[in-house]
């Protein structure tokens, strides 16, 4: 189709690769889970005596409450960027509905983590905690420990941020796919943390993607996400 006078040609309608990207990572997701390589994977840090990366400067304090940190920064930045545009390209419309998306995303996750009654690696009995070791899929099967620790809320100060590249897709490709990997790289790097301190397994991290992944694409979706820019 050709496009109206005074706009540039564009791309085809991404949902279909949304749509891909929801189906593949949730069927990975489930194969981890199968699995059961949560376990070993926190038995790599763990000891007897608990996580001796727990309370390190690196990851408690750098990737844990620093990570926090810049979180806010980012919304902060997302906010004023919807009253005073800090870079051409969306619309205030456009700025608004995904600070909105950004917020769903950094509520829904940690409201689910409240309701859970999986509880942390270091809880474990093994890692000097109480707790038994039980899937995060038995619902309502209670393993000794304080529960609310499935899926990562800290992840989500990276991945609530997904809606980014959904944001910039319909006006600038590359910008769009450089949101896309700053947000997973600053992700992994505090479920790497997280996993090294004994506060999540790496299954809570990856849910924590997947779900923001999932609201932010729904979302797209639900507001007639606009066609893809070509890539530069």
């Amino acid at each position: 189709t050709m496009s109206a006078p005074g706009t540039r040609s564009i791309g085809v309608t991404p949902w279909r690769a949304d749509l891909t990207v929801l189906v593949v990572g949730f069927l990975l997701l489930a194969a981890w889970d199968f699995t059961a390589l949560d376990l070993p994977a926190a038995r790599a840090f763990g000891t007897a005596e608990g996580f001796p990366w727990r309370t390190h400067l690196l990851t408690s304090g750098l990737l844990h409450e620093g990570g926090r940190a810049v979180g806010w920064v980012v919304l902060t930045g997302l906010v004023v960027n919807v009253f005073r545009p800090l870079w051409a390209g969306p619309t205030k419309a456009e700025r608004v509905a995904w600070v909105l998306v950004t917020l769903l995303c950094l509520l829904v996750v940690p409201a689910l983590k409240q309701v859970s009654q999986t509880s942390c690696p270091w809880d474990l009995a093994e890692f000097g905690g109480t707790a038994q070791y039980v899937s995060h899929w038995r619902f309502g099967v209670a393993d000794g420990g304080g529960g609310r620790c499935f899926p990562s809320g800290h992840a989500v100060a990276a991945f609530g941020f997904l809606g980014l590249y959904f944001l910039w897709r319909p006006h600038d490709a590359k910008v769009a796919r450089a949101w896309l990997a700053a947000v997973l790289l600053a992700g992994l790097l505090f479920g790497s943390a997280q996993l090294a301190r004994g506060a999540h397994y790496p299954s809570h991290t990856l849910w924590s993607a997947w779900l923001c992944w999932v609201l932010s694409a729904l979302c797209a979706r639900w507001a007639g996400s606009p066609t893809a820019a070509p890539a530069r």
